[in-house]
């Protein structure tokens, strides 16, 4: 009874690996349309903000990284600092609202290092009056990062969480998203913007060719066995 059990489950196997791959076949597949529909999206002519009645239907999987336009006034006095780690080292992103005809929405400026977090120590980049931006749509961040959570009470901030920081700074209604800056250069120096990082891992053709391997194994191991005479 030992050998028909063990086929049975040999022939499971090639079921449930075969399956296995096929399905990260269809997730590769659909990694490499997200990339492509990313791609498309980061590379057109900048688009208007949608409009606030558009807000609540938003999906992020079709507004991510859509290359934007906005124009309206800073406001700095509410500008808030998000913990960051990039190419350029620690420090923060500065996050602050623009007032646009479109409402009141999120623009992540860029990056400041530690010794630049104080405003004054960069004031030739508070922009006065009306100003236009260029730059990539962002979906919210909400709660924090894995390891810290955001205090707003203490005003620390580890991720962009548009919903929070905007009760936080008394904004009332604002877009769902930010806005990433482009690299346009503010006066001064700071922030640096530009620095959005656009990477989608992708492992799918990997797994499946080793869910594949293994179905194959297994394949194997049941002809094995059945090719194998039982001793008398």
């Amino acid at each position: 009874m030992k050998r028909p059990l063990l086929i049975a489950l040999a022939l499971l196997c090639t079921l449930g690996f075969g399956g296995l791959g096929v399905w990260q076949v269809e997730r590769l597949q659909w990694k490499l349309d997200l990339i492509a529909r990313v791609d498309a999206r980061v590379h057109a002519a900048p688009a208007p903000l949608p409009e606030p009645a558009q807000w609540a239907a938003l999906d992020r999987r079709d507004y991510e990284y859509r290359h934007v336009r906005a124009q309206g006034v800073f406001l700095h006095d509410r500008e808030t600092l998000v913990q960051a780690l990039t190419e350029r080292g620690p420090g923060f992103w500065v996050l602050t609202p623009l007032r646009t005809p479109q409402g009141l929405v999120l623009i992540n400026r860029g990056f400041v290092p530690p010794e630049k977090r104080v405003p004054a120590s960069r004031f030739g980049g508070q922009v006065p009056g009306t100003a236009t931006v260029t730059g990539l749509m962002r979906a919210s961040e909400p709660k924090g990062t894995l390891l810290r959570s955001n205090d707003p009470a203490a005003n620390r901030w580890y991720s962009r969480d548009v919903a929070a920081i905007a009760e936080a700074r008394g904004l009332g209604v604002v877009a769902p998203f930010f806005v990433d800056a482009d690299a346009a250069p503010n006066p001064g120096g700071y922030p640096i913007g530009g620095l959005t990082v656009i990477h989608f891992r992708n492992s799918h053709l990997v797994y499946a060719l080793t869910w594949f391997a293994l179905a194959g194994l297994s394949a194997a191991g049941a002809f094995l066995l059945l090719r194998t005479r039982t001793p008398r």
